[in-house]
């Protein structure tokens, strides 16, 4: 019964972090170790993304039914090869593939590694700095119609920097989105759409360490974490997107940082285990 609560709990904490540009994977992994609950391990933090990724599926299903459709016919129909929705289709693909190939080769270091407490608080600060100087020099007027091929592959490898927990996947690609230009909301409707194969990718990968990762919580837990991510991510996608279109990112800018400093001034008394 404790798993499963502990589960709600941290279910609620990916489905909150995983869309804001905080890193969900900084908080399951900074705030367990707060309270005493030890490192849930990678698998978990993977697999329970999953909820979050179905929630964007459900979410932008429109979008996502005529991008893959209008791609897919694309294919066979030159004339729909210059649509928009049929190059996204194929900026999503490519974009994806840095953090495919890069997540495949350093699966190991990112999962003992880069998991350290240190390099966690550190990325956070960074990136925080990076999103921060980001959004104000931006000049906000690109459309996501907009969009070319360098600046997909761009906002694809600044995803990449992701697998460094505490960078946050959609912090790395909203930051790059706004250096190149790109409204706020724009940046981030990508940034969700961008993620969908990584994170889906990911989870499927890592569903085998489930039972056997040193910290693992099992099945019952993994799967009650997983649909409360997915309830919680809903509601969050819905309001990240209607808070941005009004709003900068300062508050999460400065978040980040004082999570971040507030770990490593943690870890350098003692109080964490890096």
């Amino acid at each position: 019964m404790w798993d499963l609560l502990k589960a709600v709990v941290l279910g609620t904490l990916q489905g909150l972090t995983e869309f804001l540009p905080i890193s969900s994977s900084a908080h399951l992994r900074i705030f367990p170790e707060l309270w005493g609950w030890g490192d849930p391990g990678a698998a978990f933090t993977a697999v329970i993304q999953i909820g979050t990724e179905l929630a964007v599926l459900l979410y932008f299903r429109k979008d996502i039914w005529r991008i893959g459709s209008t791609w897919l016919r694309s294919l066979w129909r030159p004339e729909l090869r210059g649509h928009l929705d049929s190059r996204m289709g194929w900026f999503i693909i490519i974009g994806s593939l840095p953090i495919v190939v890069l997540g495949v080769v350093f699966k190991d270091t990112i999962e003992e590694d880069f998991r350290n407490l240190w390099v966690i608080g550190t990325a956070l600060v960074v990136l925080g700095i990076l999103l921060g100087v980001a959004d104000r020099m931006s000049s906000s007027d690109k459309q996501i119609r907009q969009i070319t091929m360098r600046d997909a592959i761009l906002m694809g490898l600044a995803q990449a920097c992701a697998l460094l927990p505490g960078v946050s996947r959609s912090g790395a690609t909203i930051t790059m989105g706004r250096f190149l230009g790109y409204e706020r909301e724009a940046a981030t409707r990508y940034a969700f759409l961008l993620a969908i194969p990584a994170v889906i990718g990911a989870g499927l990968f890592e569903l085998q360490e489930i039972p056997h990762g040193e910290n693992a919580y099992g099945w019952g837990p993994t799967l009650v974490a997983t649909v409360v991510s997915f309830l919680v991510g809903y509601a969050a996608i819905a309001w990240l997107l209607r808070y941005v279109s009004t709003h900068s990112y300062t508050p999460f800018v400065i978040y980040r940082v004082v999570l971040g400093g507030a770990t490593l001034i943690l870890v350098s008394t003692g109080v964490l285990t890096p």
